[in-house]
C-alpha cells in the first residue's frame, strides 16, 4: 500500500514537534500536548483532520498569548527553502503551526500577515491566509498587491495562489467576483513573472476563475492581449485555458 501524507504526522512526527517547541519555550506543557493528541487518536485521523488534532493540542499546551505563540513559531521557522520546490517535503514539518495561524489569524491581522510571509519561505501560506482575506479583503488584497511584486519567488507565489477562487483542499473562495478590481490587478502584476512556479499559479487562477465567471476570466485575457504577450503570460494563458474547447479560449 502506497505512503499517505497523513502517515508522515504519527507518534514520531508529534514527539520531533514537541522537542523543537520545548528547546525554545521551557513552559510549552508537552505532557498536555501529548494527551490531547491521545485524546482525539489523532493517528487514525485523515490528513486534514490530523492537522487540526495538531493545531488543538498547540492551543492548549503553549503559553502566552496570540502574538507570543507567533514569535515562538518564528524561530521554530528555520532556513528559507533554497529552491522553489520543497514546501511539502523540506518545510512539510510546519503544517500544524500553518494549520494553527489558519484557526487563529484574525485575532491579529498584522502578527499574522508578518508570520504567513516568512511561513511561504519555508511551506506555505496559502491556506493560512484565506481567513484573512474573508475577513479583511481590503486590507489583505492590498498586502497581496505588495506580495505580487515581492523579491522572493514564494512571496509572490502566494499572492496569486491564496486567491484561488478553488484552491484545492480549501473551502471555495469568491473574491475573486466581489474584489475584481484587485484581483486582476494582483494577477496582471504577475502574468511576466519568470518562475514557472509563480505561472503556473496564476493560470490555475484563471482556470479557476473560468469555472465560476468564464466573462470574467476572458476580460482579464483579453486585457493582456492588447500588448505583446511576455513568453510567461502565453504559457499562464495555454494553462489557464487548458481544459477549454478550442473555440473558446
Amino acid at each position: 500500500m502506497a505512503k499517505k501524507i497523513r502517515d508522515d504526522y504519527g507518534d514520531d512526527y508529534a514527539r520531533m514537534l514537541a522537542g523543537k517547541i520545548k528547546a525554545l519555550s521551557p513552559d510549552f506543557q508537552a505532557a498536555r500536548f501529548f494527551a490531547a493528541l491521545a485524546a482525539e487518536s489523532f493517528t487514525t485521523r485523515p490528513f486534514l483532520a490530523r492537522m487540526d488534532v495538531f493545531a488543538r493540542a498547540l492551543e492548549q499546551s503553549l503559553s502566552g498569548d496570540y502574538a507570543a505563540r507567533i514569535a515562538l513559531f518564528h524561530k521554530l521557522l528555520g532556513d528559507e527553502l533554497a529552491t522553489e520546490t520543497g514546501m511539502f517535503t523540506v518545510g512539510g514539518w510546519l503544517w500544524p503551526l500553518a494549520r494553527y495561524v489558519e484557526r487563529h489569524g484574525v485575532e491579529d491581522f498584522a502578527v499574522s500577515v508578518g508570520f504567513i510571509r516568512e511561513l511561504t519561505k519555508r511551506h506555505t501560506g496559502e491556506f493560512a491566509v484565506r481567513p484573512l482575506l474573508r475577513r479583511f479583503p481590503d486590507a489583505m488584497l492590498a498586502v497581496m498587491q505588495t506580495w505580487s511584486r515581492d523579491d522572493n519567488v514564494h512571496v509572490r507565489r502566494l499572492a496569486s495562489e491564496g486567491l484561488r477562487p478553488r484552491l484545492p483542499w480549501a473551502k471555495k473562495l469568491p473574491l475573486a467576483l466581489e474584489h475584481f478590481a484587485e484581483y486582476k490587478a494582483i494577477l496582471t502584476n504577475l502574468k511576466d513573472d519568470p518562475s514557472r512556479f509563480v505561472q503556473k499559479s496564476v493560470g490555475n487562477n484563471l482556470n479557476d476563475l473560468f469555472k465560476d465567471a468564464p466573462d470574467k476570466a476572458r476580460e482579464i485575457i483579453t486585457e493582456w492581449r492588447r500588448e505583446e504577450l511576455s513568453k510567461a503570460a502565453q504559457w499562464i494563458i495555454r494553462h489557464g485555458t487548458r481544459r477549454l474547447k478550442p473555440d473558446l479560449d
